[in-house]
């Protein structure tokens, strides 16, 4: 059956669930890599991963922790949902220690997205295409008015510290951090200091920080600094 439905899995264990409605037999699957499945004798076996049902099942609770979430694998081995997605992740190029994961959704093209947190990091969304793995930062998720569950703004500032190692800004105790933009020359970020101050960051597509600019002469850069008050520019005098 799993063949059948088109699945790459290398079944190890196998349960039987039931029947539905339409007398179908309901098997639960796990595979010897990957995730398992829950898999509908119709014909052709129609399969839905673990990973989808346990993140469709999170975002229903999350809003009615009373909610059916409907048939949920349980096989021991299909608890795998953070060693699957985490082991994602890096081949996507995720280098933190990834500490939490789910599926979140899909996206407008089918695919299926999942979230990963890192330990003392900001996250990222993830995201399988026909050209491989599409991953975003939270940060720039956050940009772009969505949401990542397992990011703290703490996280946030701690990951973009280690950015900020031999440049200017290297003593910047970072409280906050904005993604700003980008253009042909890499991201834009802004990070509020500790002690008060704050710089803007050019950062390139490889996540190097190329140059640090100090936001009390950074005004004219993408708007200049919103998270630290810089003082007005002296008048001209006569």
């Amino acid at each position: 059956m799993a063949t059948a439905s088109g699945l790459a899995c290398e079944v190890t264990q196998a349960t039987l669930l039931g029947q539905d409605q339409q007398q179908q037999q309901i098997y639960e699957a796990a595979c010897a890599t990957g995730p398992g499945y829950i898999i509908v004798g119709s014909t052709p076996p129609l399969a839905v991963d673990c990973l989808e049902l346990a993140g469709t099942a999170a975002t229903a609770r999350a809003r009615n922790p009373e909610a059916n979430v409907g048939q949920q694998c349980a096989l021991p081995a299909n608890d795998n949902g953070l060693a699957v997605i985490g082991g994602w992740a890096r081949e996507a190029g995720v280098t933190c220690t990834v500490d939490q994961a789910l599926a979140i959704g899909k996206s407008m093209g089918g695919s299926m997205i999942y979230e990963v947190g890192c330990a003392n990091a900001d996250g990222y969304w993830l995201e399988k295409t026909s050209t491989g793995w599409d991953l975003q930062e939270c940060i720039q998720v956050q940009a772009s008015e969505g949401a990542c569950n397992f990011t703290t703004p703490a996280e946030q500032a701690a990951g973009f510290r280690t950015k900020l190692a031999g440049t200017d800004a290297a003593a910047c105790d970072v409280q906050t951090v904005r993604l700003m933009g980008r253009n042909a020359n890499g991201r834009f970020y802004e990070a509020k200091c500790g002690a008060g101050d704050g710089y803007i960051a050019r950062v390139n597509n490889e996540g190097v920080t190329q140059q640090v600019y100090p936001c009390a002469t950074a005004q004219n850069i993408g708007g200049g600094c919103r998270l630290t008050t810089t003082a007005a520019a002296a008048a001209p005098t006569e």
